[in-house]
């Protein structure tokens, strides 16, 4: 056989294996980013659970402009997506309201039933230092009750700059993470931790009423060791991937934590009253979502009987503006449908809401304005969340629409950096803000329909 026959019997064998990889990876909802956007037959095979067709997607083309086929739902309405400031279920009735689940966890807490209602907010460094949802939390602890800042990551990249928890801690601790590891068993905040000789000491900061009395747990995996809290030994034992070891019961803020055990994994630490609501910061820099992939589902069914939430939050977007001229994120879509879905199966009880990109600017023929395929990628984000039953909240038209964040960093007193992206802390307390008083909104709505 000559040279020129062995080569093209590899690129026919090597083909034929990618054809079959392509397919099989359609059809068993298989996401891998760097493979979705060379996948051979995306966008001509879908899998048969999805009702989202992107279609006739040539590489560069706006997303606006390609045509996408939706589910009919009967009583519904996808052009909603566009309202600003609102909690949107698609539904036609606008007096119909959305999250009913977590709407009557809210009902009854405000009629006096003892219960905990967690949130888990997710987002990338817009919400970092605890930005948007120390607000969030702030307000509707004071409208429904409770106490306390809720999950805190062992560490952070931004410990020194958010106000709601001052901590420290050892150099020593090992940090698994969205970036650096491949283990499926990261905990939400995108981090799993390890060490056999590190510390931590976190003080909550939120605002305390002098009599409430606030629990200190540790989340953490499989284990059965000695751990040192504030000077004194307790046992810390579990045989779940995620397991919740009360640390201490008391009016104090603070917590120090030391570990010599590194096969126990070390997730974070809770600070929560007995009863009331509860916002669970998950910032991650730089990310989209789509490395919630790499988080298998039997972890994540496992932290949602440990420590399950009654609304999780997901707000991503501009770190996929990341080139001025890009308007195509079907691909995005292509890609995040299946993580959704995995999530959603994992808290069935749980109600989502899909919060759009925020505004972002880059220079254009010398002036800074909205990047240009901004509205394509809230359209994309609706579609998301349309497909998979979540509410949607348009947080670009929520901040003002096009331009505004060119509004916002040049407004005296500044509400955004000058980078252009993100809101500072009083910007971020007006995004905090809306998104409280659309919740409330829903709540009328609730209550309203009861009565």
């Amino acid at each position: 056989m000559n040279s020129n026959r062995r080569v093209l019997h590899l690129i026919l064998y090597s083909t034929g294996l990618f054809l079959l990889l392509s397919i099989a990876a359609v059809y068993s909802g298989f996401s891998w980013l760097p493979f979705s956007r060379v996948n051979l037959v995306s966008d001509v095979l879908k899998n048969p659970t999805d009702t989202m067709l992107v279609t006739n997607d040539p590489k560069g083309k706006d997303s606006l402009d390609i045509p996408v086929v939706i589910e009919s739902k009967p009583a519904s309405d996808f052009s909603l997506y566009h309202q600003p400031a609102t909690i949107n279920g698609f539904y036609s009735d606008t007096t119909r309201p959305s999250i009913d689940h977590f709407l009557t966890k809210l009902a009854d807490l405000q009629a006096g039933k003892p219960t905990k209602i967690r949130i888990a907010y997710f987002g990338d460094s817009m919400i970092e230092g605890d930005l948007l949802t120390q607000t969030l939390r702030e307000l509707l602890q004071a409208k429904f009750g409770g106490t306390g800042v809720g999950f805190v990551p062992i560490t952070s990249a931004v410990s020194k700059f958010r106000q709601t928890v001052t901590a420290s801690y050892s150099t020593t601790w090992t940090d698994d993470n969205f970036k650096d590891s491949k283990t499926g068993r990261l905990y939400l905040s995108g981090h799993t931790f390890h060490s056999d000789n590190a510390w931590v000491q976190m003080t909550d900061q939120t605002r305390y009423d002098s009599s409430s009395v606030v629990e200190k747990s540790l989340l953490h995996g499989a284990g059965n060791t000695q751990v040192v809290v504030n000077g004194q030994s307790v046992r810390v034992s579990g045989s779940k991937p995620v397991n919740r070891t009360p640390l201490g019961n008391s009016g104090s803020r603070g917590i120090r934590l030391e570990v010599a055990d590194n096969s126990l994994p070390v997730y974070g630490i809770s600070f929560e009253s007995a009863s009331g609501v509860f916002v669970d910061n998950f910032s991650f820099r730089g990310i989209t979502g789509v490395e919630f992939a790499r988080i298998d589902s039997g972890f994540l069914h496992a932290i949602s009987l440990e420590n399950p939430y009654d609304l999780i939050v997901f707000q991503y977007g501009v770190n996929l503006l990341f080139r001025p001229n890009d308007k195509n994120f079907s691909w995005y879509a292509r890609t995040m449908l299946p993580i959704l879905k995995k999530i959603r199966g994992a808290f069935p009880e749980t109600d989502f809401v899909l919060v759009s990109t925020a505004d972002r600017a880059f220079r254009y023929g010398g002036e800074y304005r909205s990047a240009v395929g901004i509205d394509s990628l809230v359209k994309v984000q609706a579609v998301l969340a349309y497909e998979t039953g979540s509410a949607f909240y348009n947080q670009f038209e929520t901040m003002g629409g096009t331009n505004s964040i060119v509004d916002w960093a040049r407004q005296k007193p500044a509400l955004a950096n000058q980078d252009y992206v993100h809101p500072n802390h009083r910007g971020a307390a007006i995004l905090g803000t809306r998104f409280y008083e659309a919740i409330l909104k829903e709540y009328n709505k609730y209550t309203v329909r009861k009565k």
